[in-house]
């Protein structure tokens, strides 16, 4: 499942400071960059200052992560509502996960998986960020494994490895040349990818 930026700049105004901080900051890095934002312009876009900032973060490293953790609890989130949409049925549930996916992906408001992302403006491993982005990046694989696995797949790892793949890659094409004809191409292989793996 893709972590979605779980902010909008919508109401911000209407909310206590910290969670305004939270979701305008997730929204500038998101749409900007984490790099190329720096505290000031939080602190303006979400109508406060430095200081009310720095005392509910004490950096802008500490910012960076509990905006990573809000989406990777998105994400968390996002298996449960698989489940309750397909109970007892993992194949329904990771062919779903696949079509969410692919939606979010050809829907051109796709700037990648912020966790992603992340990754790779913030090389450095001591970062805080890296810690949220590696436990996340970890529990997906293994969810995906889990379902490949439930549902009678072969080599449930490579497959959950080899559908990851794909989609990191549909994201990268899709930010750099387009989307289109890209939904239908995916379903495709995705679905050659779940029949190669299938109980013999």
């Amino acid at each position: 499942m893709t972590a979605k930026s779980p902010v909008t700049l919508d109401k911000a105004d209407k909310i206590p400071p910290r969670e305004r901080i939270l979701a305008v900051a997730g929204e500038l890095f998101y749409r900007n960059g984490i790099r190329a934002v720096g505290v000031d312009a939080i602190a303006e876009a979400a109508g406060t200052n430095k200081m009310t900032l720095y005392r509910h973060f004490t950096s802008k490293d500490e910012l960076v992560a509990e905006y990573l953790r809000r989406c990777a609890k998105g994400e968390a989130s996002s298996w449960d509502r698989l489940q309750a949409r397909h109970p007892g049925n993992p194949l329904a549930q990771l062919r779903a996960w696949l079509n969410d996916m692919f939606d979010h992906i050809v829907s051109g408001h796709e700037r990648g998986c912020p966790l992603v992302n992340a990754a790779v403006e913030l090389p450095a491993k001591d970062h805080p960020a890296r810690r949220v982005i590696e436990e996340c990046k970890v529990a997906a694989r293994a969810k995906v494994i889990t379902l490949c696995r439930a549902a009678g797949l072969r080599e449930p790892d490579l497959l959950a490895d080899e559908l990851n793949l794909m989609l990191e890659g549909a994201r990268v094409t899709a930010q750099s040349v387009g989307t289109e004809g890209l939904g239908a191409r995916l379903e495709r292989m995705s679905e050659a990818l779940i029949a190669a793996h299938a109980p013999k």
